[in-house]
């Protein structure tokens, strides 16, 4: 079964590949690169870009009454966002350690670039901060707490998991305590780096 899975990930791996791929292909068909982690478009494409912006007010006065209506319910789930955020933060730096887990690069979850497309509004640049903070703070954390089942209980579950994490394809079966032993037994000393790959 073991090898069955390594089968599957390796699949998935090059088809992670295939789609990385994919996307610089389109970089380039977009005219941008990134250099030093900033976004660089072509003066060509900059200047037409700025011309497909809508004006923050004729964006705001188009706007459906409801959407304006919902959008204080919606900014303000970042409060509690932002307080589990720094919750995990801590957790991360105080736990791991003792538990010889390796921690997670917030910085590699957390990417602002949409600011550099020239088309946004001022509206729309902080509704795509609000999406790409929550979204990957939501992974961030994702990481953390998968961190912590792969070191404390890397059993699946017996019922189907709509998107596991992608340590969970290596943790024991189900019902196989054998297996679950000897995970655990290996992990006494920390999480070894191919747990996680």
């Amino acid at each position: 079964m073991d090898a069955r899975f390594a089968e599957l990930q390796e699949k998935l791996r090059a088809a992670e590949a295939d789609i990385e791929a994919e996307l610089t292909r389109r970089r380039e068909a977009l005219r941008f690169d990134i250099h030093n982690r900033r976004v660089v478009f072509e003066d060509e494409v900059k200047r037409l870009h700025a011309t497909m912006r809508t004006h923050a007010l004729r964006y705001l006065a188009n706007a459906r009454p409801m959407v304006l209506l919902t959008a204080p319910v919606i900014y303000s789930v970042i409060v509690p966002m932002i307080v589990l955020d720094i919750f995990v933060m801590i957790y991360q730096a105080v736990c791991f350690p003792v538990y010889g887990i390796p921690k997670v690069r917030r910085r590699d979850y957390l990417v602002f670039d949409r600011h550099h497309l020239a088309y946004l509004n001022t509206i729309e640049k902080i509704n795509c901060a609000y999406c790409s903070y929550f979204n990957q703070a939501a992974a961030f954390i994702r990481e953390v707490a998968s961190r912590t089942e792969v070191y404390w209980c890397p059993i699946k579950h017996a019922r189907r998991v709509l998107g596991p994490h992608p340590h969970y394809a290596g943790f024991a079966d189900f019902g196989d305590a054998a297996a679950f032993r000897e995970r655990v037994d290996g992990m006494k000393d920390g999480v070894k780096p191919e747990l996680l790959a």
